[in-house]
């Protein structure tokens, strides 16, 4: 089976092809992060889901080039940079540190490119003087650039590609020079924005007079500056269908003026919104969390991961704090399976088995089905267990089950699992026990095992001798 994968362009589920002719190498774009403050995890559902296909298509064999671009001038960023008296860079970088940190944290690959919009300015203007040469944008009174949408559907476009718009029932017309507005609202939308007395000292020279870019602009310079003029897959939350993505779109293709059959944006995903204790997320709801909330409560970025990876990318999820400590019990099974599995298997090295990987393909190629390839992941644990009970695995059976499981972790990203080095203390206790069994003397094995679980350890006896981990 090949893979599919639901563009939102078509609104269908579509068998996934690379536009390179040898059908190997993938460009892909994600909407990166607004760096005015820390990010939610709303936010990193995105991010997660982004890491999980561009994991799976290198696991596909697909060569792939990750964008995901930094917003390091808008809106609320410039109003920040005033509130707090300090500069642009100064206040962006502080922020864009801090979400790379959580990026790590979270075990998400770094793209190839992390590209900044004020690194950009002669690439954004480029566009904008693409699109006044072709009548679709213009200056207004205020010396603003705007995007003419009335222009740009008389140009033969259609303005509405990713989501269905009513113009008769929606306001039409309107001109907006926020990079945010309401979604009713089909207006002509600022690209270049005239510098006024509140931007401070943000602002860059252009053709128009001295301002800086619309949010929406910034992309399709970024993306076709990266990845050219066409590429694979753009990636985004489902807030951004509109008017972000569609501005994205409207823009690209109006200033670039694609001949038949070839647009921006191939394929087009977008993952779901995450509710929080099953309501929009929301500081007064006191259910906002920034992914250093949640470590501070104690849990790791291995568990967060985990309970993101554990819903489809199109289904709206439920985030809870009980569900997060769940995680635990669910990825301790796992570890113990595969730490039982590498002591089995030694130093051997032999190919996958095939059982667990061909499953777990099966479930991914259908647009990522992450509940299936989880489901085959624990039936592939419980045989396996059963197989070590029953002392049935040799050697290179754990080494090819332990080679399988790693596969497909190279998509899910968990890694393994940090284990606290044990004390001297209960190193000791560890041998002690060991010599009262050794010399029979089971009652003394049970007051060090006692022992043991009162400093919060267990000891597991194998083939190999004594295993101690923390409980």
């Amino acid at each position: 089976m090949a893979l599919q994968l639901f563009n939102t362009l078509t609104r269908a589920v579509e068998k996934f092809v690379p536009l390179d002719p040898q059908g190997r190498h993938v460009g892909m774009y994600c909407c990166g992060p607004t760096v005015h403050d820390f990010a939610h995890i709303g936010n990193f559902r995105t991010f997660v889901f982004t890491d999980l296909l561009r994991r799976y298509l290198e696991f596909r064999g697909f060569d792939v080039i990750h964008v995901m671009n930094i917003t390091d001038v808008e809106d609320k960023i410039i109003k920040r940079v005033q509130q707090r008296q300090t500069t642009l860079r100064e206040f962006t970088g502080k922020y864009e540190a801090e979400f790379l940190a959580d990026f790590d944290t979270l075990q998400c690959k770094r793209p190839q490119a992390l590209p900044r919009a004020t690194e950009h300015m002669p690439e954004i203007v480029s566009l904008i003087e693409k699109l006044v040469a072709r009548g679709i944008a213009y200056q207004a009174a205020d010396g603003s650039v705007y995007f003419s949408i009335e222009k740009y559907r008389g140009c033969g476009c259609c303005y509405g590609q990713l989501v269905n718009l009513n113009f008769d029932a929606m306001r039409v017309g309107e001109r907006v020079a926020s990079d945010e507005y309401e979604k009713e609202a089909v207006a002509d939308f600022a690209l270049w924005k005239k510098r006024v007395p509140e931007d401070g000292e943000v602002f860059w020279p252009s053709p128009w007079g001295e301002g800086r870019p619309g949010w929406h602009i910034e992309c399709s310079a970024m993306a076709t500056k990266h990845l050219g003029e066409s590429f694979d897959l753009h990636l985004g939350g489902e807030d951004l269908m509109f008017p972000h993505h569609e501005d994205e779109i409207a823009q690209s293709e109006g200033a670039l003026a694609y001949p038949p059959g070839k647009r921006f944006v191939k394929h087009w995903m977008h993952g779901s919104h995450l509710l929080v204790e099953g309501k929009k997320m929301s500081k007064s709801l006191g259910n906002y969390f920034t992914l250093r909330d949640l470590l501070a409560k104690g849990f790791s970025g291995r568990e967060i991961r985990h309970l993101l990876l554990k819903a489809h990318y199109r289904a709206q999820f439920n985030f809870t704090l009980d569900g997060l400590a769940g995680e635990r019990a669910s990825l301790a099974r796992l570890d113990e399976c595969v730490g039982r599995l590498r002591e089995l298997a030694g130093a051997a090295t032999v190919p996958p088995e095939q059982g667990l990987l061909m499953h777990f393909t099966k479930a991914m190629d259908d647009d990522l089905n992450v509940s299936a390839a989880w489901a085959a992941v624990f039936e592939w644990v419980s045989d396996v267990n059963r197989r070590l009970a029953a002392n049935e695995l040799t050697e290179p059976q754990a080494a090819a089950a332990l080679e399988a499981w790693n596969r497909v972790d190279e998509v899910f990203g968990l890694g393994s699992a940090r284990q606290e080095e044990a004390s001297a203390e209960v190193l000791a206790l560890v041998e002690e026990r060991q010599a009262a069994r050794k010399a029979k003397d089971f009652k003394r094995s049970d007051v060090v095992r006692d022992q043991l679980k009162a400093l919060g350890w267990a000891v597991e006896d194998t083939a190999k001798g004594p295993r101690v981990k923390r409980v």
